[in-house]
């Protein structure tokens, strides 16, 4: 067939190039987008709310690095997406998000759906938002978000096409372009040089080194550097690494040790605020950046050294010019001592946790994906569960939102298939998206979710009581947990020891739907 309304040639063109789920919500105004689904061989997952759609994207596109695709109806469709595509843009994942919009707004009022903006509103929270007028239009914006996840720092796409756009027979596609792929990198910038001379050289290595990680391995060893890993970075050094401090780098201690250092080197890291909780780094030493983004490579910490290139390349041209091994100052026994102050700072801001974070670690399989939400569980687990594989915890960096981890956990189970996925969220959190639970039930998929709870919103009050306010509003009432998961026909367990919540986990990854297990805080 040549020719099919543009809504299907959309998907034919899809699957062309690649893709093999949509996530979404059918409605009036996008419904020429499901016309070619099926016929194109593309699985949809209905979602329960455009937010859920947009955070199984997410979890998809983090767990397979597969561009995540959703399908979403005008206006309030794309509004509720937005809070996902904001933190897609924040943690650099690659989410295309195709919505319908009216054919017109300028003179026409009243409509259904109706905004002022919606390009606009969406270019808020991606990278672009462009109008598709044409077939031709929305073929070019398509294979333009694709190269661009291909060759450039991954960050959300949104285009949207007229309403009569997506129903008028168009042309099929054009044929697939020429993949793009980043340029070979050669050591110009002289780093391997550097390192062979520095005796303390310090590595920071970040979410962009998740795909460079046995390089990065390769150049510790050989280097003799010491280095943190950033949240997003852990797994990227192997835990038995000897001169790895891990991702406690948000630890006010860790400034001194950089400050130690002769010469620091962050790849694949923003040294955002979310990574450090500090305004300065703390390096007295040059500090070399490198990034696939030139804004990183400008912004406030002054790097002395900026290498505008990809972390895999660039740390592979750095190990063709370094010797087989050198010696440093740096001592394993500085590294274990650190970590071990860090641990206990740790444990005294929040009693009785790590245990139970602890148990958790030892009843999961080492390749299992975990997706947490913003709870206190993952703000402390993030610094002492160490990852032995990069790119295996996903976790709201940047934005920051509520109800990320049980449909994020979804896209990424629904991606991975077979292999072990965890999901943990707070009490609070899970309600943000907790209808979502039935599309785990409806797809049978194997799927531990943990609710941690604490019953009170408790960073919120520990911040409050920090600032001298009295705590408000911090205490909600919860539903019966247990009593839920099954009103949605998922197994359940409320695990009243340690041994009981590791019993549990095990059984739920062996369990056909999804099982959730509800942790409260006094289970130590």
């Amino acid at each position: 067939m040549s020719q099919r309304p543009l809504g299907a040639q959309i998907s034919h063109m899809l699957k062309d190039r690649g893709v093999e789920v949509i996530f979404g919500i059918p409605g009036v105004h996008n419904q020429e987008m499901y016309r070619g689904i099926e016929e194109a061989g593309l699985t949809h997952v209905l979602a329960r709310h455009e937010q859920g759609a947009g955070f199984m994207a997410d979890g998809y596109a983090r767990a397979t690095g597969k561009p995540g695709v959703a399908y979403v109806i005008t206006g309030p469709g794309l509004c509720n997406i937005m809070t996902p595509m904001g933190q897609a843009y924040s943690d650099s994942v690659p989410m295309l998000v195709i919505t319908s919009c009216l054919d017109d707004v300028a003179a026409t009022h009243g409509q259904l759906h109706q905004m002022l903006d919606q390009e606009g509103a969406a270019a808020t929270v991606c990278d672009w938002s462009q109008t598709a007028r044409t077939a031709a239009q929305a073929y070019a914006l398509i294979d333009r978000a694709l190269a661009e996840f291909a060759a450039g720092r991954k960050r959300p796409k949104h285009i949207t096409v007229p309403i009569s756009v997506l129903g008028a027979l168009a042309d099929e596609a054009p044929a697939m372009a020429a993949k793009l792929a980043l340029p070979p990198v050669a050591d110009d910038h002289g780093l391997a040089a550097m390192l062979a001379k520095s005796k303390r050289p310090l590595f920071i290595f970040g979410g962009g080194c998740v795909a460079a990680a046995a390089e990065a391995r390769e150049v510790l060893a050989r280097s003799g550097a010491a280095a943190f890993t950033t949240y997003a970075g852990r797994g990227v050094l192997a835990p038995e690494t000897p001169l790895n401090f891990g991702s406690y780098l948000a630890r006010a201690g860790s400034a001194a040790i950089i400050g130690m250092a002769d010469l620091v080197i962050a790849v694949g890291t923003e040294l955002a605020e979310v990574d450090l909780w500090r305004d300065a780094l703390g390096h007295n030493a040059p500090l070399l950046r490198v990034d696939i983004d030139p804004e990183v490579l400008s912004d406030r910490h002054r790097a002395d050294f900026a290498v505008l290139g990809d972390a895999k390349g660039v740390l592979a041209a750095v190990l063709a010019g370094l010797p087989e091994s050198s010696n440093t100052d740096w001592t394993a026994v500085e590294v274990t001592d650190a970590r071990a102050k860090w641990y206990a700072e740790i444990d005294a801001e929040r009693p009785n946790l790590l245990p139970v974070i602890k148990a958790l670690q030892n009843a999961v399989p080492a390749d299992c994906r975990i997706f947490s939400d913003m709870t206190q569980f993952a703000y402390a687990a993030k610094e002492v569960w160490d990852m032995p594989h990069a790119g295996h915890w996903h976790h709201p960096y940047g934005f920051g939102t509520l109800g990320y981890a049980l449909p994020s956990a979804i896209g990424g189970k629904i991606g991975l298939g077979d292999k072990p996925v965890i999901a943990i969220a707070g009490d609070y959190g899970f309600q943000y998206s907790l209808q979502e639970l039935m599309v785990a039930v409806e797809l049978e998929l194997t799927l531990p979710i943990i609710i941690w709870d604490n019953g009170k919103l408790g960073e919120i009050e520990d911040s409050m009581v920090r600032a001298q306010i009295a705590p408000n509003a911090v205490i909600q009432k919860n539903p019966d947990f247990v009593k839920l998961g099954q009103a949605y026909g998922a197994a359940t367990a409320a695990p009243k020891s340690l041994a009981d919540l590791q019993a549990a986990v095990k059984t739920a990854l062996k369990t056909k739907g999804p099982t959730l297990i509800h942790v409260t805080a006094g289970i130590c």
